[in-house]
């Protein structure tokens, strides 16, 4: 059943429907990988054998009496630790919530698992999502099938690594720091980042609260493009308390062939260089479009100041995560902000600012967002895609040491703050635009690269369809040796 491994969801979904395989074969095949494989890539940390196997089996009696579940009928998945499912500990990484078990299953679980699919674990994250490692405490490290001694992104970097070693079908992420979107770029597999609001993030939080967070949003990972779209039409929609007042109906893709689309190209920011052979592949990939008929272009950009872009960004991110901040850390970036040798410019005076920022000068920054936003639209009403990198390199060794802000990456041959390249992440991000990765090659040491292609707000078919078009096209997932 070698072929099962790296099989799509929407490939193993069909093949449980015409009977090729029943589900309970499918999910002992995944368990018996994971027992294999998952001792040395710690992706999977928590499982409910017995429950799968017996929801399995209910889903192969059910085919058998001619019933349909759903698009995902039988099909073995796993999600992102952070998310609640009933009877499993849903903790962040933080130790002090090691025995939260949550009553209720989070929106996106309930939808998925209304659609059929088997759930039977959960994928590991770094402390509070904060990091573009997954370590903690309670689970430990989780390490890149590609290079054990790299990480595999963050925050989900267990789903990252689950996918690309094939352990399961299909997975469910989170973003609001390029937490789906490091990941499937580090690990070579697809991730896509939704607009904000169209997926409800309801369960998606620490015990006791159910606000919503801004710039926050819960997407899908797969190996593939036709996986993102399938899972996105599952997740998306209207929450339990507004469904009642409006449907969501997301357009269609602007294009169906990768002639007809514009593309905006940029390989490199001086908020954030990326590494040359990252930016040669992505270069490549946008001269091979331009070969297959597709208007390139390595100038058109949004009337968006970058430098401002980013430092907006930064704060209103640290201000959205604000709340899980002791009132020793306020005292402490207190400090940071009254000290005359803190660089302004820096990222933790910018982390500083964001967590003790006053909801008067949020409004300022807010309306300012909204400013960039409006830029971004009359962008999109030429181009259809920005086509960018989704970090500054490709996956970088295990560092663990000191505070994330203090650690540094190479790129280029000269040491860069790992947290520079949030740029990235947060240029498509702070003004709610759509964004997926995808395979787009390989670094010289044979470490997976991906792309990043944003679409206009609500436009998250046309990023999709684009990826699926490259990977048809111009590369596809790969995966990693090894796991045969």
């Amino acid at each position: 059943m070698s072929e099962l491994h790296f099989a799509t969801a929407v490939e193993l979904a069909a093949k449980i429907k015409a009977k090729e395989i029943s589900a309970v074969e499918l999910l002992d095949h995944y368990l018996d990988r994971v027992e294999k494989y998952n001792p040395a890539l710690n992706a999977i940390i928590w499982m409910d054998v017995e429950g799968s196997r017996a929801r399995a089996k209910a889903a192969d009696d059910a085919l058998a009496r001619g019933e349909d579940w759903g698009p995902l009928h039988g099909l073995p998945m796993t999600v992102k630790e952070a998310y609640d499912l009933v009877g499993s500990p849903t903790t962040w990484g933080i130790p002090a919530l090691k025995d939260n078990i949550p009553e209720e299953n989070s929106f996106v679980v309930d939808r998925l698992l209304d659609a059929g699919a088997i759930i039977f674990g959960k994928t590991n994250v770094p402390l509070n999502l904060a990091d573009w490692q997954s370590f903690n405490d309670i689970y430990g490290t989780t390490n890149n099938p590609w290079d054990l001694g790299r990480t595999p992104g963050g925050s989900s970097g267990g789903s990252a690594a689950a996918l690309a070693a094939g352990l399961t079908g299909l997975e469910a992420g989170s973003d609001i720091g390029a937490s789906i979107r490091n990941p499937a770029h580090y690990c070579g597999v697809f991730g896509h980042k939704p607009t904000f609001g169209i997926v409800p993030d309801d369960g998606h939080t620490p015990p006791g609260v159910i606000s919503h967070s801004d710039i926050a949003v819960v997407g899908p990972m797969a190996r593939s493009a036709e996986d993102l779209a399938l899972s996105l039409d599952i997740m998306a929609g209207p929450d339990r308390y507004t469904g009642t007042g409006w449907r969501l109906e997301l357009p269609p893709a602007r294009k169906t062939a990768l002639k007809d689309f514009k593309v905006a190209v940029m390989l490199s920011s001086g908020e954030a260089e990326v590494d040359q052979p990252y930016q040669d592949c992505l270069a490549n990939v946008a001269d091979r479009m331009a070969q297959l008929g597709a208007t390139v272009s390595d100038t058109a950009r949004p009337d968006v100041d970058t430098a401002r872009a980013f430092e907006v960004y930064i704060t209103i991110l640290r201000a959205a995560t604000s709340g899980s901040a002791t009132d020793e850390q306020r005292v402490n970036f207190a400090k940071v902000a009254a000290d005359p040798e803190t660089d302004p410019n820096s990222y933790l005076a910018r982390m500083a600012k964001g967590v003790l920022l006053p909801h008067r000068e949020w409004l300022a920054l807010d309306n300012e967002r909204e400013f960039m936003r409006r830029a971004w639209a009359e962008f999109f009403k030429e181009w259809d895609i920005l086509l960018c990198p989704a970090a500054t390199s490709a996956a970088w060794p295990h560092d663990q040491e000191g505070e994330r802000h203090n650690r540094f990456i190479t790129v280029n041959g000269k040491p860069q703050r790992g947290v520079d390249q949030m740029f990235w992440a947060g240029y498509p991000n702070m003004v709610f635009l759509p964004s997926t990765v995808a395979p787009a090659g390989q670094s010289p040491e044979g470490l997976p690269l991906g792309l990043q292609a944003v679409a206009a707000e609500g436009e998250d078919k046309t990023a999709i369809e684009f990826c699926r078009l490259t990977s048809a096209e111009i590369y596809g997932f790969k995966a990693p040796t090894g796991y045969d």
